[in-house]
């Protein structure tokens, strides 16, 4: 909701723990509440707009004002909510296609027809080959500065700066092949290579039955 101009895409899993008219109706009652709490949303916003233009001194919190108007302008697209059977390898395909789609569709993306500089390509190509290499740990992180290093030991990137890297990094974590929490003090310096790794990490830790799961444990 934060996000100028993002598209949402609800997806519904354990649709095999469901009966099929259950679904359609569970479907409908989703979107339906994503529609209301986007409506309150916009409500609330306008609310506390009028709140602010209308106090007796509304200089004061011009500050305040400027970030509502922000967020009031933010666009949210949702999507048609895509229902998943995680235990059936063609339902996993069906939502890869439809992402797929959706992410081709100009209008919904129109940075998508974007021409990246072939330097992009380049150390894309490099972090793919040292995330490969035997040398990489098996948890994939590594550091910023070193692997900044390692990039420039490479003949085609030796003029890479690191502020460049950063902006290319972003890119890479917009697009899935890396993770780079920037924004996160503790982790800034830290680049995951291998994704996969957080993914098994968060199942271990974020699970279904999780609740009853630690209860059962004597």
């Amino acid at each position: 909701m934060r996000v100028p101009n993002s598209v949402v895409l609800p997806v519904g899993t354990h649709v095999d723990c469901c009966q099929e008219q259950e679904v359609a109706e569970k479907t409908h009652d989703i979107m339906g509440r994503i529609t209301a709490m986007l409506a309150e949303r916009k409500s609330n916003l306008a609310h506390f707009i009028d709140n602010l233009e209308g106090s007796e001194e509304p200089k004061i919190y011009m500050d305040q004002w400027e970030k509502l108007k922000e967020m009031e302008s933010c666009t949210l697209t949702i999507l048609n909510l895509v229902t998943v059977n995680c235990t059936d390898h063609c339902d996993i395909k069906k939502l890869e296609a439809t992402i797929l789609k959706h992410v081709k569709k100009e209008e919904l993306f129109p940075e998508v027809v974007r021409v990246l500089p072939p330097v992009y390509r380049q150390v894309e190509a490099a972090i793919v080959d040292i995330a490969q290499s035997e040398e990489m740990a098996g948890h994939g992180m590594m550091d910023l500065q070193y692997l900044v290093s390692k990039l420039s030991q490479r003949e085609h990137l030796a003029s890479l700066g690191r502020d460049l890297l950063q902006d290319i990094l972003r890119y890479l974590h917009r697009v899935g092949l890396v993770v780079w929490y920037e924004e996160i003090k503790p982790l800034e310096s830290t680049v995951f290579l291998q994704p996969t790794f957080l993914i098994t990490m968060f199942k271990l830790l974020v699970r279904h039955h999780l609740v009853q799961q630690l209860e059962s444990i004597p």
